[in-house]
C-alpha cells in the first residue's frame, strides 16, 4: 500500500466515523422530538447570558441583527433533523440576546453619579417597610431631587428613615425630606454579586438615609397613573400587616406578616440567620411553596364545596371551575403578598398548571415548567441571574422529572395505588414522598447554593421534614383563613392557629441551626464549572431515553473542575484601606479598616472561610507608619503614613497606598492607591511564576449601562476621601423555593445597607 492509499483510507475511515456519529445523533434527536420544546428556554437563556457577559454594550441594531439573519436563513434553508435543530437553537439564542438588550433599554433611567449630602428629595412613597433595627425603609418615586434637571433625576430612590415611626406614613403620600445618597454599589470583589445591575432593572437610581423627619405634603398632587394601582395594593398590604401585628405582637406577628404580605422587615436578624443556617429561609419569602399551598387550598376547598351539591357536581365541570377560581385566588394573593418577582414567577407557574387542568392536560409536566420559565425570562431577562429563579426552577425540574420517571416505571410494571394499598401503607407512602421530595429538591439546589452563597446547609433535609408539613398543613391554610376572616373582623382565631404552627417552625429552625456542623463553607468556583453542572443536570432531567445518562458525566466534569479555580493572593478594597493577603496556610489575613467589615466578609465567604476573627499578625509586620508582608517571595508594603513612602516606594514589590500616590514613587512591580480602588473597585492580585496580574471590579463588569461612571476630578487629602464613591456592594436575599442559603429570597432586600453604613461613616467626618 502506498502512502497516498493509506492517507485515503484514513480519510475514508474518518468520514465513515463522522457519518455514523451524525446518524446516531439524528436517531437520538428524532426519538426525543417531543422533548425539543423543553430546551427552548435553556437556549433562550443562553442568549441572555451572552448579552450580560459582553464587555461593552451593543447597539440595538447589533442585538437584533442575529435574530433577523437566522430567520432569513430558516426561510430559505432545506435541511434534515440536525439542520432544523441547529436553526431553531440559533433562533432561540439570538432571540434571548435581543430580548435582554430590549429590556435593558426599556428600563433605562438616570442613576446617581456621585454621593450627595443633605440633598432635598421630594416624591411619592411607593413602599413603607418596617425594620427590626435602625428604623423603617421607604422607596420614593422621585418628583424632584435637589437642583437636578428632570433628565438627570433618578426614577426612584430607596431610603432608610432613622427618626420616625412608620405608623404615620403610608404608600401614596407625597413627602419631602433631606437625605444622604449614593449610587448603587459595585461588587465587593471581581465576579461578586452586582447590586447595581439589579438596581438598574428595578429603576433604582440611588440609595441612602434621611437626615431629618419627612414632611407630608398636602398640595393636592397625585401620583402618576402608572403608580396608582400599585400604591392602592401597598396600602392594603400595610393595613393587613397592622391587623396581623395587632393580634400577634412580637416575632410571631412579624413571621405571620411575612407569610401573608411578604413583608419580612420585622423579623429579627437572629431568627433570619437561624432560618438560613437550617435551610428553612425559603419559608420566609412567599414563593412557589406558599403559592402552591394557598392556591391548592382554594382549589380543593372550592371543588369539595361544589361536589357537595349534586345538582352542580353531576352537570358541570366543577374541577375546571375550581381551577379557574384558584387562579383568581392566586392572583389576589400575588397582589397582597407584594408582587415581588419570586411571587410573580410562582404565580405564572401555578396559572399554567391550572390552565392545563382547564384544558384537560396534565398539570405537572415538564412542558408546563419550560413554558413558565420561557415566559419569565422573556419578560424579565435579568431574572436569569437571580438565585431564586435558578434554584426554584432547578428544584421543580428535578422533582417533575423524577416523578415522571417513577410514574413511567410504575406504569410499565403495572404498579399503582390500588385497593391493596391500605391506610398504613398510604401513610408511609405519604411521608416517604415528603422525604423523597426534600432529598431531590435539596440535591437539585445544592450547586446553586454553593455557587451563589458559598454555603451548604448540612441538615436542611431534617429541618424541612419537620417544618414543611407544619407549614403546609397548619400555617398556610390558617393564613388563607385569616385573609378570608379579616373583612369580618374574625382574624383572631386563625391567627392563633397560625401562631402555634409558626412556633414549631421557629423551634425547628433554631434547633437545627445549632447542631454541630450545620453550615459548611464552600470556596467560590468558576462559571464554567457551574455551567457544566447545570448542563449535566438539565441533560439528565430533560431527555427521556438512555442518552440522558451522559448528563451524569457532564455534571461530574463540572464537579471535578470546581476546586481548580485560582484564588487571589492579595485583595485591596475600601479606598485602599482594606488589604488582605494569603498566608502560608492558604487563608486570608486582613489589616483592619474602618467600615470595611462587610467587604471583608464577602471576601472570606468567597474564599470558603467561616472564621469571624482574622488576625493580621499571622502575615503582616506593622509599625507606626505601615505594614509589610511577604507573599510568594514578593514584598507587599501597606503605607499608613506618608513618612513610610521614602523607604517603601523603592523597597516594595507591591505597594498599597490609601491616599494619592505621589510622583516619583515607583515600586518594583505595581502600586495600588486610593484613586485606583475608588475608580476601579476592589483589586484582586494574582502572583504567578511569570509575573503579577491584577483584575479589578471594573475590568470584570465591563462598560455596561449599570456600570458606567464618569471620570471624577482628582482631589487630594480628606476632601478626596469624602467624595469617593462607595466601594461596598452585595449582601443579597432573594427568593424562592430553593433557599438552602441566605440572600436568595428578597430581591436584593438589604443590599443597600452597606452603602448606608459607609455614607454615615463618611458624613460624620464632614466639618
Amino acid at each position: 500500500m502506498t502512502l497516498g492509499e493509506g492517507a485515503a483510507d484514513a480519510a475514508e475511515s474518518r468520514w465513515v466515523a463522522r457519518a455514523a456519529l451524525v446518524r446516531w445523533l439524528t436517531t437520538q434527536l428524532q426519538e426525543e422530538q417531543d422533548r425539543w420544546f423543553l430546551w427552548i428556554p435553556v437556549l433562550f437563556g443562553l442568549g441572555i447570558f451572552a448579552y450580560f457577559k459582553l464587555p461593552a454594550e451593543p447597539s440595538l441594531l447589533a442585538a437584533l441583527m442575529p435574530a433577523v439573519i437566522v430567520i432569513a436563513l430558516a426561510a430559505v434553508a432545506r435541511t434534515g433533523t440536525l439542520g432544523i435543530v441547529a436553526i431553531n437553537s440559533a433562533l432561540a439564542i439570538s432571540l434571548g440576546f435581543a430580548a435582554a438588550k430590549v429590556r435593558s433599554d426599556w428600563v433605562a433611567a438616570p442613576v446617581l453619579e456621585r454621593q450627595l449630602y443633605r440633598v432635598e428629595v421630594e416624591g411619592f412613597l411607593e413602599t413603607v417597610e418596617p425594620r427590626s433595627t435602625r428604623g423603617q425603609r421607604v422607596t420614593v418615586w422621585v418628583r424632584r431631587l435637589g437642583n437636578f434637571p428632570p433628565e438627570q433625576t433618578p426614577r426612584r430612590v430607596r431610603l432608610r428613615l432613622m427618626s420616625i415611626s412608620a405608623d404615620s406614613l403610608e404608600p401614596g403620600q407625597l413627602v419631602r425630606l433631606r437625605a444622604n445618597l449614593a449610587p448603587p454599589s459595585m461588587p465587593a470583589l471581581p465576579g461578586g454579586y452586582d447590586f447595581a445591575r439589579a438596581a438598574w432593572f428595578a429603576g433604582l437610581g440611588a440609595v441612602g438615609y434621611s437626615v431629618d423627619r419627612p414632611q407630608i405634603l398636602k398640595d393636592g398632587a397625585k401620583p402618576p397613573w402608572s403608580l396608582r394601582f400599585m400604591l392602592a395594593t401597598e396600602r392594603l398590604r400595610q393595613a393587613i400587616g397592622e391587623r396581623v401585628t395587632a393580634v400577634l405582637p412580637g416575632e410571631e406577628g412579624a413571621l405571620a406578616t411575612a407569610l401573608i404580605t411578604g413583608e419580612r422587615g420585622g423579623i429579627s436578624p437572629e431568627t433570619t440567620q437561624a432560618f438560613r443556617d437550617s435551610g428553612l429561609v425559603h419559608l420566609l419569602s412567599i414563593s412557589g411553596l406558599h403559592m402552591v399551598v394557598m392556591a391548592g387550598s382554594i382549589f380543593y376547598a372550592v371543588r369539595l364545596g361544589l361536589a357537595a351539591i349534586p345538582a352542580i357536581a353531576l352537570r358541570y365541570p366543577i374541577k375546571k371551575w375550581a381551577a379557574a377560581i384558584a387562579v383568581v385566588g392566586a392572583f389576589a394573593y400575588l397582589l397582597i403578598s407584594g408582587s415581588s418577582f419570586p411571587t410573580v414567577r410562582a404565580w405564572i407557574t401555578i396559572t399554567i398548571a391550572f390552565g392545563a387542568i382547564m384544558l384537560d392536560r396534565p398539570a405537572l409536566a415538564l412542558r408546563n415548567v419550560a413554558l413558565a420559565a420561557l415566559i419569565i425570562i422573556a419578560i424579565a431577562p435579568e431574572s436569569l441571574f437571580d438565585a431564586g429563579f435558578q434554584m426554584s426552577f432547578a428544584a421543580v425540574v428535578a422533582l417533575v422529572s423524577a416523578y415522571e420517571y417513577i410514574r413511567d416505571r410504575a406504569e410499565q410494571r403495572g404498579v399503582g395505588p390500588g385497593p391493596r394499598f391500605g391506610p398504613i401503607l398510604r401513610f408511609l407512602l405519604f411521608f416517604g414522598g415528603i422525604i423523597l421530595t426534600t432529598v431531590i429538591a435539596s440535591l437539585a439546589v445544592a450547586p446553586f447554593s454553593a455557587f451563589h452563597f458559598n454555603t451548604s446547609q448540612q441538615y436542611a433535609v431534617l429541618a424541612n421534614l419537620i417544618a414543611v408539613p407544619v407549614c403546609n398543613i397548619i400555617v398556610m391554610p390558617a393564613a388563607l383563613a385569616t385573609l378570608i376572616a379579616m373583612p369580618f373582623g374574625l382574624e383572631a382565631l386563625p391567627l392563633w392557629v397560625m401562631e402555634k404552627g409558626i412556633r414549631v417552625i421557629v423551634w425547628c429552625a433554631y434547633s437545627v441551626a445549632q447542631l454541630p456542623g450545620a453550615v459548611a463553607s464552600i470556596p467560590a468556583f468558576s462559571e464554567v464549572a457551574m455551567g457544566l453542572m447545570l448542563l449535566g443536570g438539565l441533560w439528565l432531567c430533560l431527555w427521556r431515553t438512555r442518552w440522558r445518562l451522559l448528563g451524569i458525566g457532564i455534571f461530574a466534569a463540572g464537579l471535578a473542575l470546581a476546586p481548580t479555580m485560582s484564588r487571589p493572593d492579595i485583595l485591596v478594597g475600601r479606598n485602599a484601606e482594606l488589604v488582605a493577603v494569603r498566608g502560608p496556610q492558604g487563608r486570608l489575613s486582613a489589616l483592619p479598616a474602618a467600615g470595611g467589615s462587610y467587604e471583608l466578609q464577602r471576601w472570606l465567604e468567597s474564599d470558603g472561610d467561616a472564621r469571624s476573627y482574622h488576625p493580621a499578625s499571622d502575615v503582616f509586620r506593622c509599625d507606626a507608619v505601615g505594614c509589610t508582608a511577604n507573599v510568594k517571595n514578593r514584598t507587599v508594603a501597606v503605607v499608613r503614613h506618608p513618612a513610610a513612602l521614602a523607604e517603601d516606594c523603592s523597597r516594595a514589590d507591591i505597594l498599597v497606598i490609601p491616599f494619592p500616590r505621589p510622583k516619583g514613587c515607583n515600586p518594583k512591580e505595581i502600586a495600588i492607591d486610593f484613586y485606583a480602588v475608588r475608580d476601579r473597585g476592589t483589586h484582586a492580585v494574582y502572583i504567578g511564576e511569570t509575573g503579577i496580574s491584577v483584575v479589578t471590579v471594573v475590568d470584570f463588569r465591563g462598560n455596561r449601562p449599570w456600570s458606567r461612571s464618569p471620570e471624577r476630578p482628582r482631589r487630594s487629602g480628606r476632601a478626596g476621601r469624602q467624595n469617593a464613591a462607595s466601594q461596598t456592594a452585595e449582601s443579597i436575599a432573594s427568593d424562592d423555593l430553593s433557599e438552602t442559603s441566605r440572600r436568595s429570597h428578597s430581591n436584593f432586600e438589604d443590599d443597600d445597607d452597606p452603602v448606608i453604613d459607609q455614607l454615615q461613616a463618611q458624613s460624620e467626618e464632614e466639618p
